[in-house]
Parts: structure tokens; sequence; C-alpha cells
């Protein structure tokens, strides 16, 4: 009975491997979420904000509170000057997405993503009736090919969408990578949306560098983050979206009828959280890129060949040096073999083969999870 422009979407791979970890009492390093709460203030704030009696409807775009957050938030961080009113708070980053592609695509359009991609993303070009081009990141360095973007525009093209810190990669897009992007934007005059939903999970060595912040761009950027990732509240679903007003209230035409709103008590406490001081998001990250060591570490030494990534949640291990050339078929025994499971990369390319022994680990979560796992993973090279 399924559409036949969502044939092809069943159940995600990510729930599949939730699913295969709980049957098994395998360690979950598939799925990312973390396994410990937010900050304290957080959490306490949107209990007050519960008892205050903020649990009917909020206002369509966000309460002001929240939009005049992330307002400040672009401006502290990145210098970008941004109206509240031009913020609209959506049902995580994933809505914004969605809703971006639904309202911005015609049928018979192209939208460009680089590939291994957020399986959502796929869905919602689908949705919109659009079509699906790629541009290959390829393991271990996951570099941008400017030439292969280049190919990929086509006078059909609409949308480019550009992740960054990238799912489920890693890889951090490098000024000089985004700068190419910007100047081929311009050249065809393209819509960008850019989902930087790990903006603040960024390590040594590495910058993360708002497509909205370079010359032209603002003008054509729909930017789109969430508290989910930063604050370790992926259960809250509160995102935002923001750019020039006109692409804005388009996507807020097509919003209004998916979630119409939501998260009430949960707005003005991201808005408050929004607001923490700089070293309390330095040192997240850096606690973060400690517990990224560890699974790299372990994963290397239980024979996997492994990227290092520069920002998330995720690491990309290769399994064909243990002898395992379908990842998939090596995510479906993990939990039998070593009692962990993770999520194989092939269900996020157009050509399968690009991932096919590539799986992802996720290292949000304790590190007395992520040592455990790395000593039963150790039994693979045993």
């Amino acid at each position: 009975m399924l559409t036949e422009r969502m044939r092809g979407f069943g159940t995600t791979v990510f729930a599949e491997m939730s699913a295969l970890a709980v049957r098994t009492g395998a360690i979950n390093l598939g799925q990312g979420f973390p396994d410990t709460d937010g900050p304290a203030s957080l959490l306490e704030d949107a209990v007050a904000a519960i008892r205050a009696g903020a649990n009917q409807y909020p206002p369509g775009p966000g309460v002001p509170e929240l939009r005049r957050a992330v307002a400040a938030h672009q401006q502290r961080f990145y210098g970008l000057d941004v109206d509240p009113d031009d913020v609209l708070v959506t049902a995580g980053a994933t809505e914004a997405v969605a809703a971006a592609l639904l309202a911005l695509c015609e049928r018979g359009d192209e939208v460009v993503v680089l590939e291994p991609y957020y399986d959502a993303y796929a869905a919602g070009i689908a949705l919109a009736g659009a079509e699906r081009r790629t541009v290959p990141l390829r393991f271990p360095g996951f570099a941008l090919d400017l030439d292969a973007l280049r190919a990929a525009v086509t006078p059909r093209t609409r949308v480019l969408v550009v992740n960054s810190p990238h799912n489920p990669t890693g890889t951090v897009l490098t000024r000089a990578e985004l700068e190419a992007v910007a100047a081929l934007a311009r050249e065809r005059d393209l819509l960008v949306l850019t989902d930087e939903v790990y903006e603040h999970l960024v390590f040594s060595g590495s910058e993360h560098v708002p497509l909205a912040t370079l010359p032209g761009m603002a003008e054509r950027t729909l930017t789109v983050s969430s508290a989910g990732k930063t604050f370790s509240v992926t259960g809250w679903k509160v995102g935002w979206v923001h750019g020039p007003r006109e692409l804005v209230a388009a996507v807020r035409t097509v919003k209004q009828f998916l979630t119409y709103v939501g998260a009430a008590p949960f707005q003005p406490a991201v808005a408050r959280a929004l607001g923490r001081p700089d070293e309390d998001y330095a040192r997240e990250a850096a606690d973060l890129e400690q517990r990224r060591d560890l699974l790299v570490a372990g994963l290397r030494a239980a024979g996997f060949a492994t990227s290092v990534p520069q920002g998330t949640y995720f690491v990309v291990a290769d399994a064909a040096p243990l002898g395992f050339e379908d990842g998939y078929e090596l995510c479906r025994r993990l939990p039998e073999l070593a009692g962990v499971v993770a999520v194989p990369l092939a269900p996020f390319h157009d050509d399968p083969a690009l991932g096919r022994s590539l799986v992802r680990f996720c290292f949000c979560k304790r590190r007395e999870v992520l040592e455990d796992a790395a000593t039963r993973l150790a039994r693979l090279g045993g």
C-alpha cells in the first residue's frame, strides 16, 4: 500500500540494530544517543517550566525566548546577524530538513547530498518528489571531492544539502572545502540547506564554519541545528532553522501541517542552556574527544582499520582486515561474536559498494561502557 516514491524506505537501520541490542543484551554502539542526561540545570529548567504551566500549544514559530536565544547564539559564536523573527523552532533537526525539502522542491527537482548520508535526507527528498544526486566521501579521509561535487550539479539542481560536522563519517568540512561549495552555489544560483547539529562537538585541530558566514551565502542558506546533540537530550526533539525571511516563511508554511508545534516546556529550558558559558561547551567537546580516542584505540586493537573523526559522535571502521567484506553481515553477527552492536554504512550510500565493509560505532557513551565494549571487541582479533 506504500506510495511508489517511498518504497525502499522500510524500518531504519538504526531501529533494526537498536532492537537487536535489546534482544541480545549487547552494548549498543549503533544508534547515536548518549547514555547520560544533559546538564542538571537544563533538566531543572524544564521541570520548572512544566510546573509553571508551559504545557499547552506554544506559538507556531516557537517561543520568543528560544528564537531570541538562537539568534544570540549565532551572533556570539559565529558573528551571524540573525533576526529572531527569522528563526523557526521545529521538532528536531529532522523535521526542519524535511519541511525545507517539501517547501522548496518541485517534483523532478534535484537535490545534491554528500554520500554516505543521514537516511532522513533520502526520505525527505523522496517525499518531496525530488531526485537525489550524491557526492561520495571516501574512507578513511572522507575529503570532499570538488570535481565530483561540480559534476553532480545539473540545470535541474535546486538544493545542496551540506552536513558538517558530518553524520555518519565524523568528518568536518574545512573552510577551503566550504568556500568551494559556496562558490558553486553562487555560480549556479543554488539554495543550500546546512545541517549543523554537531556544531559544538568538534575536536582539536578542526573548526566548524557555518556556510552562512561565507560571502554571498546568508541570502541563500537555511541553517539547521538542534539541542539534542549539544546538550545530550536527543529525546526532546527541539530543533530550529534560520535564514532569509522568504525561505523561512516557506518552511513554516509546511511545518505547521506536520507537527504544528511541540516541546512547549523544553523550549524555554533550551533557550537558557544556549547561554551557557563557553567553557561548558569546550569541556563537553574535550570529554567526548577523549572517549573518541578510547574507542578508536579499542577498534584498532581488535583489528579494524578506522578513521579518526574530527567531530560528532561517530567513528567509521573497516571490517575487511578482520575478514568481513560485508559490514551488514558483521553487524548482524556482532552481538554473538563480541556482545556489541554497530551500524553498517552501506544503507547510507546510493552505491553500496562504497561502504560495503564499513561500520559505524558511536562513542557518546560512558567511559566504562566504551572500555567494556573495547574488551569485548578484542575477541574478534583473537
